[in-house]
């Protein structure tokens, strides 16, 4: 008899969970590159479209190897129901905008990936919801601002890019009684960090695009919750305005979730060495990394997440120009905004994620000039510490290794 996937470790379900198997008996999951599906009479076609006969109709509403990525996910995450998307922005935006109606509010930690902190600030309330930000790390402004009944919360922890946790069980017991559910974007974390449904969320949201794919190839997005609110307010959005995720994007998916855990686990190992690397450095005024010992949550992130995740940030000396010197020493780290790739990646956020936010709400943050975010990748650790040394060597030699 097949075992129940409920009952198998993170990583056996990374490989195992959600696979359905054609009458062919193919190892790897099935690409299902179709639009449509056939019937075998008018009758079953008729069934099909009012629920009783379960039965495929339109990639723009379920497709096999969606299908297969959802359960797989569901299953990683502890999640009743997972629906895919075509990006990760298109999941935040299908979460908020199933949910929510004109008059609504809702309440959202200041710390946000720029495109999440636009729609909350700028598209909201072009449908007539209020919207509220809080510094996500004060306790006391999540109470006051949810002193007053609210219908939706959103957050990510840790946060893009200053790594700010938020104390997700006291921030979900205030949301739930001000009638609000919380949805929390975990990319950060990845479901093997941290599983926010357990501490208390309500939605979870990924972009695929980054640790789930790995490998910097397609782009998808997932939402994640108890199969009634995915079924009766997530899906009917979904559906009727098509942000459907690509079957090839889906099934590219499904192979980088085979070696999720082994990536995630070298890449957290070696970001945690080489943020105690960089806080040693000359030139460097400051490193965020979750679970060192002077990150000011230390307690709440370890409490929260079995690791510190990839993501390393740290402030230079001399701002933008000592920022983008060394940026421009790397040799081996690219430049580039994604992150969660086998490859290391750093970027400018002043100038590239949080640009459009201004310099005000960057300043709130803490994100300044001199700011750097390094997504930590596979190479062997002392290869990247030995391009951040020459990097910032050059750096305070006041040239660019590169151009030198």
């Amino acid at each position: 008899m097949p075992l129940d996937p409920s009952h198998l470790r993170p990583s056996t379900r990374l490989v195992h969970g959600g696979v359905q198997r054609t009458p062919h008996g193919e190892t790897a999951e099935a690409l299902f590159l179709t639009s449509g599906y056939v019937y075998d009479s008018a009758e079953q076609a008729e069934a099909t479209f009012t629920g009783t006969v379960d039965h495929y109709q339109y990639s723009r509403f379920a497709n096999p190897t969606l299908t297969m990525l959802e359960d797989r996910l569901a299953l990683l995450e502890g999640a009743e129901a997972c629906r895919t998307t075509a990006t990760g922005m298109a999941a935040v935006n299908a979460a908020l905008m199933a949910h929510l109606k004109a008059g609504d509010r809702v309440v959202a930690a200041r710390a946000l990936f720029g495109s999440c902190h636009w729609i909350v600030s700028t598209l909201l309330p072009k449908f007539g919801i209020e919207t509220a930000f809080v510094d996500g790390t004060d306790l006391d402004q999540w109470r006051a601002a949810l002193s007053c009944p609210a219908q939706l919360v959103l957050l990510e922890t840790p946060s893009n890019p200053m790594l700010e946790m938020v104390d997700l069980p006291a921030v979900a017991d205030l949301a739930h009684a001000a009638g609000a559910i919380v949805v929390v974007d975990n990319v950060f974390a990845t479901p093997l960090l941290q599983q926010p449904l357990r501490l208390g969320a309500d939605v979870v949201v990924y972009s695929c695009t980054k640790h789930i794919d790995g490998q910097g190839r397609v782009l998808g997005g997932a939402v994640l919750g108890s199969r009634k609110w995915i079924t009766e307010t997530l899906q009917p959005f979904i559906r009727n305005t098509g942000p459907a995720l690509s079957p090839f994007n889906a099934w590219l998916l499904l192979k980088g979730l085979e070696t999720l855990a082994l990536r995630v686990e070298a890449a957290s190992r070696s970001a945690a060495a080489i943020a105690d690397f960089l806080a040693e450095q000359p030139g460097v005024t400051r490193v965020w990394y979750p679970t060192r010992a002077d990150h000011p949550q230390q307690d709440l992130a370890r409490r929260q997440m079995s690791a510190g995740g990839t993501i390393v940030t740290f402030e230079v000396a001399g701002g933008k120009v000592s920022a983008f010197r060394v940026m421009n020493g790397f040799r081996l780290i690219s430049i580039s905004n994604n992150l969660g790739d086998a490859k290391s990646l750093a970027t400018h956020p002043a100038t590239t994620t949080h640009m459009r936010i201004g310099e005000d709400e960057r300043a709130r943050l803490g994100i300044t000039d001199g700011v750097i975010r390094v997504s930590i990748g596979l190479e062997d650790p002392e290869d990247l510490k030995d391009d951040l040394r020459q990097a910032l060597a050059g750096s305070t030699r006041g040239v660019s290794p590169l151009a030198a």
